[in-house]
């Protein structure tokens, strides 16, 4: 595993340092770079849009009030997709939606409808704050349809407000509490996307959550990693290791542990004609990981060839499904 100090954003922001993450087949000390192939289509994911209510200071994706450089899904955008994955016979068992925040998009309803019509399990990140408290009335009565097929994971980025305001802004705690309560007053099936911080075991942060959920009579269980789901700090500066064919017995890692072997994603650039099938929701601005325009073009290997497909998910041993 050779290393590198290469920002994640390379792509987005600017060029690539020489030699480092560049060539898909190669790592820059020779090594051939590890490469994962699609088992089965297990989740779909839909980035309904880069704009969101807030600016986390690390969010990778960078979604703001203002980032629109991936532009709002549309109901016929989902539409077509689902269809695809019916035409194919393909093996998805879980819709997911992500942003930005979703619930800004002004289809996100009608899209929730469609997914949930598939027959799928269909899980929604949200920071659960104003966007989606203001569908209240017509939201709520898609949970109650839904029952517990739809799944809404709740960033909570620690289990103290400190950490939580110091990465989302202040008041956003109190924000973010005010939408669980209203989900669990609707009955909604919930789950918590926070973070481990690096000076924190796995079990030291669990136990904290934990202590947090009942003292906030919130039913999650913080020690299933289906429901509290820890993801490892992104640190977009930090060395980070290319991952070769070599790690995956180094590491006694299987390339078909990685999101890229039971997942894609669908994103709509600005400008662009129509939405497109990315690889991963980590890297939807890097354009050697767009794949095709259609589902049945974009079921082939990915190479691992960003810093993130070694800090968050070979190394982290993180996923965003369920």
């Amino acid at each position: 595993m050779t290393q590198t100090a290469l920002s994640p954003f390379a792509t987005h922001r600017g060029p690539a340092s020489p030699g480092r993450f560049v060539d898909p087949k190669m790592t820059a000390d020779g090594s051939v770079r590890a490469r994962v192939e699609l088992k089965a289509l297990e989740t779909l994911w839909f980035n309904t849009g880069s704009l969101c209510n807030i600016a986390c200071l690390n969010c990778y994706i960078e979604s703001s009030p203002t980032n629109d450089a991936l532009v709002y899904l549309t109901a016929g955008d989902v539409a077509a997709y689902l269809a695809e994955i019916k035409a194919l016979g393909l093996a998805t068992r879980e819709i997911g939606f992500t942003g930005g925040e979703p619930f800004m998009n002004p289809d996100m309803l009608v899209m929730l409808d469609q997914a949930l019509a598939s027959g799928r399990k269909v899980l929604v990140l949200t920071n659960a704050m104003r966007p989606m408290l203001r569908w209240g009335d017509q939201l709520a009565a898609i949970i109650g349809k839904a029952g517990p097929q739809l799944t809404f994971r709740v960033s909570l980025d620690h289990h103290t407000e400190q950490f939580h305001d110091a990465e989302r802004g202040a008041g956003s705690w109190d924000k973010a509490w005010e939408g669980l309560a209203w989900l669990r007053a609707q009955g909604a099936q919930i789950a918590i996307a926070g973070r481990r911080m690096a000076e924190e075991t796995e079990d030291e942060a669990r136990a904290a959550f934990a202590a947090l959920f009942k003292a906030r009579d919130l039913t999650v269980n913080a020690h299933d990693p289906g429901t509290l789901v820890l993801f490892p700090e992104m640190e977009p500066q930090a060395e980070v290791p290319e991952i070769t064919e070599a790690c995956w017995g180094i590491l006694s890692r299987s390339p078909d542990e990685m999101m890229c072997a039971s997942s894609r994603m669908v994103v709509r650039r600005r400008g662009a004609t129509g939405p497109t099938v990315v690889a991963c929701t980590l890297t939807p601005y890097d354009p050697q990981f767009e794949l095709a325009a259609t589902l049945g073009e974009a079921l082939g290997t990915v190479s691992l060839n960003h810093p993130f497909c070694a800090q968050f998910c070979v190394l982290g041993g993180a996923s965003c499904s369920a």
